[in-house]
């Protein structure tokens, strides 16, 4: 069994979640709940980021204390993934006690190993991004890149990280793990940066005081960024149960979003380094999920909330519009029409078409009893290119393909019914063997389309009478053709997904 520990972003509790951050943790919770079928041994991680000076002044703005601001807020997040039906192993607040331990003891870590200095810092700062701006970076006028507004010029004496002595380490630990971030272009920026020439960085701050303390000088409070990347190994014990730090570290799995690359794929790896423990195994970028061809945010003329969606369109139709439209690695524009059109096409009119032709037919021909498989029928080559297809492009990080492969294995068997019309002909074994391969597709699919939509796969397979849930199938023994047993009272029920009249 190999061990499988993925984790999304951990997001600022700044205002509520937005669909942008469902994107991630979709994926996140599809990519786990794959590894889970295939065997291996699961640690799923999500959670907020609550310190920093951005979260102090929303909570000032609301008259309230920074953990009473994110006491509220904070639950949000975990409720929207609920509502997501997602299932994760863990859910961190980087104001919890477990964590501020960490961050202690991993920054002493790499005090003690000499990687830390005091200095003053003079720079121009952007509060949302919580980070500095060399003058090269800005946009015209001086503006943030990412945010648009003017920076802020501040002052202060900082406890720095010498990143700059890990230049040519970490040049060497991506020559030899190439495949260590995912796409390649992604992996190249954050090379080339590198390359470019690093530069010692401030990981303190005496201006603020919401964050966890420097243990050996209480003054300081460390900067949000080095307090929040440290959350990854909170979770897995770092400094309080070495033996299941250990265990996890070495497989660890990051997915984040394109604009945090430095601090995941430089200033993350190099931290590892300086603290004495190797750099994150690996790191899957993703694009922006676009709304008018502008990133989802969580401003009030661009955001989308995830229960917004779901009331609408319903949760596992979301699910499926986030993996199937958006491929990990690339921006993709969200629209409703692009749902709606999604939701008509591959849910109403292949698998929940397919569904209720079967079960119907089933009804009608077979007495409601679901006939075993035709072990030579021509869809159990169909249904074996596509295991192996679907398994290359979850194994990949590419759900978008791994769905595109599933939904050829239903076109296909909705052609074979369309061709031999088994609710045209008479009762008997022809009819049987089509219905039977059929109900075995629709077992089939049951199972490669949990780690996408786990209440449509449980519902399929309650349908043709099987027991259990797929989600407890393991791969690739249950993708085998002939697992339909038959004889099986199969159940006919309201359409899966109800034509939309958009």
């Amino acid at each position: 069994m190999s061990r499988y520990f993925i984790t999304t972003p951990i997001y600022y509790v700044k205002d509520a979640p937005h669909v942008g951050h469902a994107y991630s943790t979709v994926n996140a919770d599809a990519l786990a709940r794959w590894h889970r079928l295939v065997g291996d041994d699961v640690f799923f991680l999500t959670g907020t980021d609550e310190h920093g000076q951005k979260v102090a002044r929303a909570a000032e703005e609301q008259g309230m204390a920074p953990l009473e601001w994110t006491d509220q807020l904070s639950p949000r997040f975990a409720e929207a993934w609920a509502g997501l039906d997602i299932a994760n192993d863990d859910f961190i607040r980087t104001t919890e006690p477990r964590h501020r331990v960490a961050v202690q003891q991993f920054l002493s870590r790499i005090n003690d190993n000499g990687y830390i200095y005091k200095d003053t810092y003079r720079g121009l700062y952007c509060v949302p991004c919580e980070r500095y701006y060399a003058a090269d970076e800005l946009l015209p006028g001086g503006f943030c890149p990412d945010h648009r507004i003017p920076l802020e010029e501040l002052e202060e004496e900082n406890y720095f990280f010498k990143l700059s002595e890990f230049q040519q380490p970490l040049i060497d630990w991506y020559a030899a793990h190439p495949g260590a971030v995912v796409p390649e272009p992604k992996r190249n920026e954050a090379l080339s940066f590198i390359k470019g020439g690093l530069h010692d960085i401030s990981i303190t701050r005496t201006s603020i005081d919401w964050g966890v303390r420097v243990p050996w000088d209480d003054a300081h409070v460390f900067y949000v960024w080095y307090d929040a990347l440290i959350n990854y190994v909170t979770a897995i014990g770092y400094g309080q149960d070495q033996e299941r730090f250990d265990e996890w570290w070495p497989s660890v799995h990051h997915l984040i979003g394109k604009e945090i690359i430095r601090f995941h794929c430089v200033w993350w790896p190099a931290m590892c380094m300086a603290a004495g423990i190797d750099p994150p195994a690996h790191v899957q970028v993703h694009g922006w999920l676009l709304l008018g061809g502008d990133k989802m945010s969580n401003s009030s003329v661009n955001r989308i909330s995830p229960a917004e969606l779901t009331e609408e369109y319903g949760v596992d139709p979301v699910r499926y519009h986030l993996l199937r439209d958006v491929p990990l690695g690339s921006d993709g524009e969200f629209s409703a029409e692009g749902i709606s059109a999604r939701y008509n096409a591959d849910l109403a009119n292949n698998l929940g078409n397919l569904l209720s032709r079967v079960t119907t037919v089933v009804g009608s021909k077979c007495d409601g009893v679901g006939p075993a498989p035709d072990p030579d029928s021509r869809l159990a080559g169909v249904a074996a290119d596509v295991l192996a297809e679907t398994t290359a492009a979850w194994d990949a990080g590419a759900p978008h393909l791994a769905l595109e492969s599933t939904w050829r294995l239903i076109h296909e068997t909705n052609a074979e019914l369309e061709t031999a019309e088994p609710w045209k002909a008479e009762p008997g074994p022809a009819v049987d063997a089509v219905l039977g391969s059929a109900l075995e597709v629709l077992r089939l699919v049951a199972v490669l389309v949990v780690p996408a939509m786990p209440s449509t796969a449980r519902e399929i397979w309650r349908r043709i009478g099987l027991s259990g849930a797929p989600a407890d199938q393991r791969l690739p023994a249950a993708g085998v053709w002939g697992g339909y047993p038959g004889g099986l009272a199969v159940e006919k029920g309201a359409p899966l997904f109800p034509r939309r009249k958009d």
